[in-house]
């Protein structure tokens, strides 16, 4: 049988890549915010698809759609275009429609907590209404102060991306590629 190292170079490279962009994010973060406009704009887009296809394929099916759905999956593909499309100004768009965005797509997730709760169970339907409520909360924040939506923003990136880093370092190490 064949027998690997079980240090992953590659996950090594791309573990000490995230640390230092999570390091970066924290250092620079006008430049990283760049990039979060960005990423929120397509994270937009794609969304909002998914809800309005949701909408589309619930009133297929049952003749009446979550109306919650598609007015957040328009406000959802109508906040990515506008990111995309004005990144300068991204910013201050960022911070006014993100909040709107987070409480739209939460109150549109709560409004189908029953059928998840039927075809998923209860401990799906507990995580998500939750999560959902925690959403809800962080939307008014973001709402009520701008800067608290920047630095979420850039607090949480640059968390993840060097917990993400971390756990690459890890596995690099860890004795996950070896096979007996």
């Amino acid at each position: 049988m064949r027998r690997r190292s079980g240090f992953g170079w590659l996950e090594l490279a791309v573990g000490i890549l995230l640390v230092a962009l999570g390091i970066l994010v924290f250092a620079k973060p006008d430049l990283a915010l760049t990039g979060f406009v960005y990423a929120y704009g397509a994270a937009a887009i794609i969304m909002g698809i998914t809800d309005i296809v949701l909408y589309i394929q619930v009133e297929r099916y049952t003749g009446l759609g979550p109306v919650l759905a598609l007015v957040s999956g328009i406000l959802s593909v109508m906040s990515g275009i506008t990111l995309l499309v004005y990144p300068g100004v991204g910013a201050l768009v960022l911070t006014l429609l993100l909040p709107i965005w987070f409480i739209a797509h939460c109150i549109s997730r709560m409004a189908h907590l029953e059928p998840i709760r039927r075809v998923a169970g209860s401990g799906i339907y507990t995580v998500t209404l939750i999560l959902n409520i925690a959403g809800l909360i962080l939307g008014f924040l973001m709402l009520l102060s701008p800067l608290f939506t920047l630095s979420v923003i850039r607090c949480f990136a640059g968390c993840y991306l060097i917990l993400l880093g971390i756990d690459g370092i890890l596995m690099a190490v860890s004795p996950m590629g070896r096979r007996r």
